[in-house]
């Protein structure tokens, strides 16, 4: 086991009882609010883009065209910007830190699909597991561009210590606290991610 994996283990498991209460509280809020299902899961890469079934809090209402709510804008509810602002939609993924699908700190694992996407330096952010939070997040969070935060991801993924960890993870408290970067510019969220020749500034 190494030294990373212990203080993810070290750091995680007492942050995840402690926070059962909490995650019972939003659980209820989002069971009377949302209905079912309370836990929001997908596939997602992680270590050597293998998938695995990240867990995150439910902060959307299903598609339905009928009632408008096709894109992410329509179906964020006001309960998900406060989940998402503050990161507490985030703490079921202790868990899959727990089981070893994450790290405390690594590239965000995003979307299956972008896979193929990827150029052969962006996807080096798989060479480490995915963390739930990281250097991106705190350098800009959705704010950033993708070719940016791709960088920074693999300045990590070349970098990486545990002072630098513990650095990323105090810096994070801090980002949340002053909900700093949440969503980019035009996006509840992030924008698509088309590619690397999709990127701004790109031929």
């Amino acid at each position: 086991m190494t030294s990373k994996r212990v203080f993810d283990l070290l750091v995680t498991l007492p942050a995840f009882l402690v926070s059962l209460p909490v995650q019972g509280v939003i659980a209820l809020i989002i069971r009377s609010r949302l209905g079912t299902p309370v836990l929001f899961r997908q596939q997602r890469p992680g270590l050597h883009s293998e998938p695995f079934e990240m867990v995150k809090f439910r902060t959307m209402l299903d598609p339905d065209p009928a009632r408008g709510l096709v894109d992410d804008a329509d179906r964020l509810t006001g309960l998900g910007r406060v989940l998402r602002a503050t990161s507490l939609d985030e703490l079921p993924s202790l868990w899959n830190i727990v089981r070893g699908d994450m790290s405390l700190v690594g590239p965000r694992p995003l979307l299956m699909r972008y896979l193929p996407l990827y150029s052969p330096e962006q996807a080096r952010r798989h060479d480490v597991r995915p963390g739930l939070t990281g250097l991106a997040q705190v350098s800009g969070r959705n704010a950033l561009t993708w070719e940016r935060k791709f960088e920074l991801d693999v300045e990590y993924v070349d970098h990486h210590t545990l002072l630098g960890d513990v650095k990323i993870l105090l810096a994070t408290v801090g980002k949340v606290l002053r909900r700093d970067g949440v969503s980019a510019d035009d996006s509840v969220t992030m924008p698509e991610f088309m590619g690397p020749s999709a990127e701004p500034g790109c031929p």
